[in-house]
């Protein structure tokens, strides 16, 4: 039997990637209208796989593919937050108890070193890395649950979540308050309390969305 050659990655999977981190970067604002002809010409291709490339994206809901009228950046609403962070934070919350049951040494001495990096931003008062850790923490514990279906679901929901302009860090001592939150999650992952560690984890991401709708409500024109 003659064995079919794997092909290499697919052109539209490349320009998907690249217009994903052009949204995620807001070089692409939520709302945008997506100009096909002017990106196939700066990407030096045809139409056919910038479409698929939308495609992809509309799956993922980044993009919004309008009958007649074409496409456009997702914009995410304030009722977009409210559905969202309740799913993440029964989901995240699910990650961390399953993480304590799986979780080995090796895996624990890992977190904690992201952990101290978190101290050490929020120490400095450097938002970015302290943002960059927070990130690379709950990717980790997510990693740690071993359940690749709720990675899946919650990789989804955290792209869908990157459209929104407002940072929930921003807001005077969240931070803080982010920081001594993760302390306690740590802990009781430490100390393997299962059920602590899913209800601290649930609890920390609605403070999450409590701290963004304060922000809201200073700026009410920033998620309309």
């Amino acid at each position: 039997m003659k064995m079919t050659r794997i092909a290499p990655t697919a052109l539209y999977q490349e320009v998907a990637e690249r217009l994903r981190q052009r949204i995620f970067a807001h070089e692409l604002t939520p709302g945008t209208w997506i100009d096909e002809q002017k990106l196939a010409e700066q990407y030096g291709i045809s139409r056919t796989p910038l479409r698929e490339a939308l495609k992809v994206l509309a799956s993922e809901g980044l993009v919004e593919l309008k009958p007649r009228r074409g496409c456009y950046v997702t914009e995410i609403s304030r009722q977009d937050l409210d559905d969202i962070f309740p799913l993440m934070a029964m989901l995240e919350g699910r990650c961390a108890a399953e993480a304590v049951k799986r979780a080995r040494s090796a895996d624990m001495n890992s977190l904690k070193h992201i952990h101290e990096r978190l101290e050490s931003a929020a120490r400095d008062g450097r938002i970015d890395a302290f943002f960059e850790a927070n990130q690379e923490f709950h990717k980790r514990i997510q990693e740690l649950s071993g359940n690749r279906w709720l990675l899946s679901v919650i990789q989804d929901l955290r792209k869908v979540l990157k459209l929104s302009r407002l940072h929930s860090l921003s807001l005077e001592g969240r931070l803080q308050q982010s920081l001594d939150e993760h302390r306690l999650i740590m802990a009781a992952l430490d100390s393997g309390d299962a059920a602590k560690a899913e209800k601290l984890m649930h609890d920390h991401l609605l403070s999450g969305r409590e701290a963004l709708a304060k922000i809201e409500t200073a700026s009410p024109k920033a998620s309309d």
